[in-house]
């Protein structure tokens, strides 16, 4: 009898602005969810990508285009990518299925710790229909965050960063 192969595991960590990841909550949850994750499969941990304060609206991220990098190298240094939830790798279902597939040429899986499926064509369906509501739930949060911005501009507070000079000077004129 032959021992069982280990197969080996990069983490993907990322949450989307920077003040999250200046709280370090999520990113932390999610790596100890993946440790966990791993553990309990028998995987080997072999290399943690984190990405703190990007959007997976595009791929112009660092750490993740040296993990595509990186899986797309032969041999791969690992064998199965893990996130938390498949939009912590993209908010783009047309993205997220040309880097799975990518990966998946050099027989590398993507693997969701909350939405486990399998590979049938009919997993595969449900992950890009997963994909196409996250891409949509983004989108609809952009909106609903630009119109909140205009709103709070238009009653005169800041949103975020630094107040203006005129900000300021109009505020201890109110005074």
């Amino acid at each position: 009898m032959t021992p069982a192969i280990r197969l080996r595991a990069a983490l993907y960590l990322r949450v989307s602005t920077a003040r999250q990841a200046e709280h370090d909550v999520s990113i932390l949850d999610q790596k100890r969810q993946g440790e966990a994750y791993c553990l309990a499969r028998g995987y080997q941990l072999v290399e943690i990508f984190v990405e703190p304060g990007a959007p997976a609206t595009n791929d112009r991220r660092p750490e993740f285009q040296r993990m595509i990098e990186a899986g797309t190298t032969k041999p791969a240094p690992f064998d199965v990518v893990i996130v938390h939830f498949f939009s912590r790798f993209f908010r783009d279902h047309f993205e997220l299925e040309f880097y799975i597939r990518n990966l998946a040429k050099n027989d590398i899986k993507m693997v969701s710790i909350t939405q486990e499926i399998g590979d049938d064509p009919m997993h595969i369906m449900m992950r890009q229909m997963m994909a196409l509501f996250d891409e949509y739930q983004s989108k609809e949060n952009g909106k609903h965050t630009l119109r909140a911005m205009k709103e709070n501009a238009r009653q005169g507070f800041g949103n975020g960063g630094r107040p203006s000079k005129l900000w300021a000077k109009q505020r201890r004129n109110r005074a």
